[in-house]
């Protein structure tokens, strides 16, 4: 499960690379002894062994298969790393562990909750059971000889779990953004939610057609409803572009976004020399970035960043975060160094408005990936099931989508052979379990040892899942939370399915069908900005440039820019959210009810607050008494011009006397353009307004 399955976390620094590397031409990774809570040598014995979320069993388990980390977090390597296996990845073949069918039924089941609880900083536990095949199953690896997975006999091993239950009976998690909505709170957001629709022939016939009839503190304005929605906050020069083109011919150009040339802050990404370096270049020059002060996986949050700030392809940067939540993959574990700005370019960023089931297949054999969950680990004689269980229970069908734990197992065993050599993908065929496997209606002989024919039959099953029924209605239901509400209604997410499903998994038809749906038009005000949109809808609104500010020289080492990007990396990380940032496998929720801390939202206005000042100077700023170009000689004129500005609506009368009193003025005060100076107190008052917090 995503909660169990948590990779190694060390904190970071400027300084550059600080984890494990791999200074060996095949990548691999040396020590005399690994780390508690890895995947430690196996005890002494005969045997083909299974490895569970938490690695091989040792003689000094803890009861119930839970390492015991050092104190403060993990026990630290020897060394140099971890074990050294022959051939690439991959655990030493051993000795078998103790069978399942002596687990017992107390080993300890942790939530997602209780998981989300327990991380913090560095000191990440990974709980679990190891686990092992049964006695019946072993004999399956005894030679070479095909065998046969899709059998009756049990491979789980404990009554809580038993093979063939469905997890989600089972309920060891509740897909995280339903268990924030099944809250009294969500049930009252849910009564808010509009609670049907229809589909229209396009976006701008669905907007014109559509009563918005929700309680919201937003000008049900369809242009600001759109900008808000799929960009990461509206700009004067969004909302020209949409009025300008229309909403039909202005998500007809967002939905091509190569077609869209680059910014000037894009183009200053070069200034981050991480970015387009291979993983072999990345291993072979870290020596070099690290003297740099480069840190390649924090640049690609820092690029991340930047595009989210100052591109023009905003929707393509939303639906990337989206897949970056979906299919999350952290950026920082032990391999992100090297590994985790490919899987952005080559996964994430080259799918994101394509094919769903090439984004997958085009995952399951990058290295960030494989290394993320271990899948370098798995042998037909030592199975790790981590990736295979977050195929199915994160990437695909959902924890409700039919699986059960032998369905699991099965894919486990499928994808043995999956490995990383020399920085690249490698399929090692004798480390590939052969033999008949069947998984959720994927059946398949398995029957060759041929490299490539076995891989391809692992390609076929992970396209299988990606276009299966309950995939559909999972990826629908996360975009439509996404896009419409926290609780968005069935009729959509239905619609959104049959989109997916007709459309094999293409993603421009499905968001077609989205914005063509009265579902989206009629939800305005129903989702809340999460702390890392917050940021960077503020940096949007007040029109903060990516130039630095005269006379501002930096440190030498690094550009202004990249400076500046990385300070705005570290205030996200303060407020608990920023790209690719969750340690575990399951990505950020996306509702409300995940984010609401008063401590977070006072941070947030604390940084609109420093951005109004100027206080980064590696950028350029408006300043706050020029944010409306011909300001008002009255306070209550004035208060409803900075609001257009800011919020892109007028505030209610309640709203603007609040902010009058703030500097200390009435509706007719007299008042110059630094609003008597209090110019700065009355904007980050419209930036700590639900009008702003409202996505």
């Amino acid at each position: 499960m995503a909660d169990l399955n948590v990779p190694p976390r060390r904190p970071r620094d400027d300084r550059g690379w600080d984890g494990y590397q791999h200074p060996h031409p095949d990548g691999y990774r040396d020590s005399a002894a690994p780390y508690a809570g890895g995947h430690p040598a196996p005890q002494s014995g005969a045997g083909p062994q299974w490895v569970g979320p938490n690695g091989f069993a040792s003689a000094g388990h803890a009861p119930g298969g839970y390492a015991q980390p050092a104190a403060g977090g993990y026990a630290q390597p020897a060394a140099g790393g971890y074990a050294q296996p022959a051939g690439g990845y991959g655990p030493p073949p051993g000795p078998g562990l103790p069978s399942l069918d002596d687990d017992g039924d107390d080993a300890p089941r942790r939530g997602r909750r209780r998981a989300l609880a327990t991380l913090g900083g560095a000191a990440v536990v990974a709980g679990g059971a190891a686990l092992a095949l049964s006695p019946q199953i072993r004999g399956l690896f005894t030679d070479e000889a095909a065998g046969d997975a899709t059998g009756t006999v049990t491979t789980d091993g404990t009554t809580a779990r038993p093979s063939g239950q469905q997890p989600s009976t089972v309920r060891t998690y509740t897909e995280q953004n339903e268990s924030y909505m099944g809250s009294r709170a969500g049930a009252a957001l849910k009564r808010n939610a509009p609670a049907g629709g229809r589909l229209f022939g396009s976006p701008a016939a669905a907007a014109e057609a559509t009563e918005v009839t929700v309680k919201t503190v937003l000008a049900k304005d369809p242009i600001r409803h759109l900008a808000s929605r799929t960009t990461f906050g509206p700009t004067a020069k969004v909302m020209a572009d949409i009025k300008r083109l229309g909403i039909d011919d202005w998500l007809r150009q967002q939905l091509e976004p190569e077609k869209i040339a680059p910014t000037k802050a894009e183009l200053k990404l070069a200034e981050l020399p991480s970015l387009k370096l291979s993983p072999t270049q990345l291993r072979d020059q870290r020596e070099q970035l690290n003297e740099r002060g480069v840190d390649p996986a924090r640049e690609t949050v820092d690029a991340t960043i930047a595009r989210q700030i100052w591109s023009d392809r905003q929707l393509f940067e939303v639906m990337v975060d989206f897949w970056n939540d979906f299919l999350h993959v952290a950026a920082d574990f032990d391999g992100g160094e090297n590994y985790r700005n490919a899987f952005d370019r080559d996964v994430i960023r080259k799918h994101a408005l394509g094919n769903y089931p090439d984004m997958l297949v085009a995952a399951n054999k990058h290295p960030a990936l494989l290394l993320y969950l271990n899948q370098v680990d798995s042998r037909k004689d030592a199975i790790n099931e981590n990736l295979a269980r977050e195929n199915l229970e994160l990437y695909s069908v959902g924890v409700d989508g039919g699986y059960t734990e032998k369905d699991v197992r099965q894919a486990a065993m499928l994808q043995t052979g999956r490995g990383v050599a020399d920085g690249k993908y490698m399929f090692f065929a004798d480390r590939h379990y052969v033999g008949k496997v069947k998984i959720l209606g994927f059946a398949h002989a398995n029957n060759s040892s041929d490299p490539k024919v076995a891989d391809q039959v692992i390609d076929s099953y992970i396209r299988y899942i990606a276009l299966h029924p309950s995939t559909a209605k999972y990826v629908a239901q996360n975009l439509a939370t996404r896009f419409v509400s926290d609780t968005p209604p069935k009729s959509i997410v239905d619609r959104l399915a049959k989109a997916y499903t007709t459309n094999k998994g293409n993603i421009r038809p499905v968001l077609a069908t989205l914005f063509s749906s009265s579902e989206f038009w009629a939800a305005v005000g129903q989702k809340v900005r999460r702390p890392m949109e917050y940021l960077v809808a503020t940096y949007r609104s007040l029109g903060v440039g990516p130039d630095a500010a005269a006379g501002f020289e930096g440190d030498k080492r690094r550009t202004p820019f990249a400076q500046g990007l990385r300070q705005i990396q570290d205030k996200m990380r303060e407020l608990g959210q920023y790209p690719m940032g969750k340690p575990t496998p399951d990505g950020y929720a996306d509702v409300y009810l995940a984010w609401t801390s008063a401590g977070t939202m006072i941070d947030g206005w604390n940084e609109a607050g420093d951005l109004l000042g100027g206080w980064r100077k590696q950028f350029t700023y408006v300043k706050p008494e020029k944010l409306v170009a011909k300001p008002p000689a009255t306070a209550g004129a004035y208060v409803d011009a900075l609001a257009q500005k800011l919020v892109h609506q007028k505030l209610s009368a309640k709203e603007k006397k609040l902010l009058l009193a703030v500097a200390g003025a009435t509706e007719s005060t007299k008042v110059d353009a630094t609003f008597n100076g209090a110019i700065a107190a009355v904007a980050r008052t419209i930036l700590a307004s639900p009008q702003h917090h409202l996505r």
